[in-house]
């Protein structure tokens, strides 16, 4: 099988990667010549003394999102995810207009948004319930609640990404239709909060998201959960989305743009979507947000499993459809907007303890806080402790500068990679609470460092 390189800054390389090139000559540094995995700590510390960028085949290792892609392509499908329906094809698509840095990175430290939102989450969760009963009794509905909460969960999120997306991320409920709209709505106005969309624009990709999936109050419960659907029953199933934008249009209160986001976001930049098989920049930006979002969501909480996929998991999948089914420099952007490690995402470091992602470092993505919840041995901790990532590499890195201790002898604490939510006996519900709503109970955890 050949090549398939990538350029990678060394500031993201991680273990299982496959190095096949270097931007140095391989003779000005200590690395075997014909390339090399990535087994350990040690040897991204010295690619990191050596190399500013390397270049690495996702064919033999691991690729960017810590995952194999080709043994991804080899796993069956999830439910609730349609299949790819072409190969690979170039289509024109416009440059994006991104405008990085558009809003505060952040406004309000994540435990006092959290406190705030919570009520907000269930008010949001509660409407759109709301909306989907008037529907499927046949009433009379009205979106102007939905209007306002979607607007202000908006508003939550450019304060501070992190509190919303706990709250929505830990599955406590069955509704499954509910919390993925609403799990992809948040995912939506971070990734749009990413890339600079206005505030009018995020509202109504908020608002679109939220109601997506009206449409499915009128399909077939048997077709929802069905796993594998005939061709009839496919095309049946994908009525909702027509359905859904056809109730929207005779709703009052609701803007053409929403109507759009709806009735685009299942639509795919090579025409493989439906219903329209629009292609390209025939699908409106927010449209194709949506997609992706909805898409992402499908695989790390698809319908009628037990257990979320691990982010990088569902990511690798996502990656693969760029420029194929999704927009590339769309799919980079968002795999940038939530980090390899999203907050409520479980990861094993190399210490060999298993943690909880509790709040992203919006600078450097690869060192968030973690809540350490068992020891080296994978045992389960009675005292939870916090360990900022980013903040333990700048304090062992001091003691190295300033002479007071050797590069071999501070071990800086890393992820090795994420883990499937069920790998573990963890309450992600109960971590999120205690770091978020706890702070009496958690004060002492903020001076922990490592090696300290």
């Amino acid at each position: 099988m050949g090549i398939k390189q990538i350029k990678v800054n060394v500031s993201e390389l991680t273990i299982g990667m496959f190095v096949s090139s270097l931007d140095r000559p391989w003779a000005q540094t200590p690395f075997p010549l014909q390339g090399f995995y990535i087994r350990n700590v040690d040897d991204i510390r010295d690619l990191k003394a050596h190399c500013q960028h390397v270049y690495i085949d996702v064919v033999k290792g691991s690729g960017p999102v810590a995952t194999n892609l080709k043994t991804l392509a080899r796993e069956p499908k999830s439910r609730g995810t349609r299949p790819l329906r072409s190969s690979k094809v170039s289509m024109d698509v416009a440059p994006l207009k991104i405008r990085h840095n558009s809003y505060p990175q952040i406004s309000e430290p994540v435990q006092k948004e959290a406190r705030q939102a919570r009520q907000l989450h269930q008010s949001v969760f509660k409407s759109l319930g709301d909306v989907m009963g008037n529907l499927e009794q046949g009433n009379t509905v009205h979106v102007q609640e939905t209007k306002r909460v979607a607007s202000e969960m908006v508003d939550s999120v450019l304060r501070n990404p992190d509190a919303f997306s706990w709250l929505s991320r830990v599955k406590e409920i069955d509704e499954h239709t509910y919390s993925h709209s609403l799990r992809s709505a948040v995912w939506a106005i971070i990734f749009g909060r990413h890339i600079g969309m206005s505030k009018r624009d995020l509202d109504t990709l908020a608002m679109g998201v939220l109601l997506k999936d009206v449409g499915k109050t009128k399909i077939d419960p048997h077709l929802l959960e069905n796993t594998d659907r005939t061709e009839e029953e496919e095309r049946q199933y994908e009525r909702f989305v027509e359905l859904g934008a056809d109730i929207l249009r005779e709703t009052p209160n609701v803007e053409p743009r929403v109507v759009a986001v709806v009735k685009n976001h299942c639509e795919r930049v090579n025409g493989s979507g439906f219903p329209q098989q629009l292609r390209g920049d025939k699908i409106p930006l927010l449209g194709k947000v949506a997609g992706i979002v909805t898409f992402y969501d499908e695989n790390t909480n698809p319908r009628g499993q037990a257990y979320p996929l691990s982010p990088s998991k569902a990511v690798a999948k996502l990656y693969e459809c760029r420029d194929r089914e999704f927009q590339e420099e769309l799919v980079v952007e968002f795999i940038r907007a939530i980090g390899l490690y999203p907050t409520g995402t479980l990861v094993e470091l190399n210490t060999g303890e298993v943690a909880v992602v509790v709040e992203q470092n919006f600078k450097r993505r690869l060192k968030p806080k973690v809540m350490v919840v068992t020891d080296a041995c994978k045992r389960p901790i009675a005292k939870h402790s916090l360990v900022d990532l980013a903040e333990d590499e700048s304090k062992k890195q001091a003691l190295v500068d300033s002479g007071k201790k050797r590069f071999d002898e501070v071990d800086k604490v890393e992820i090795v990679r994420d883990l499937e939510p069920s790998a573990f006996d963890v309450d992600i519900a109960a971590v999120r609470d205690s770091y978020l709503f706890s702070p009496e109970k958690k004060k002492g955890l903020f001076s922990f460092l490592r090696g300290k």
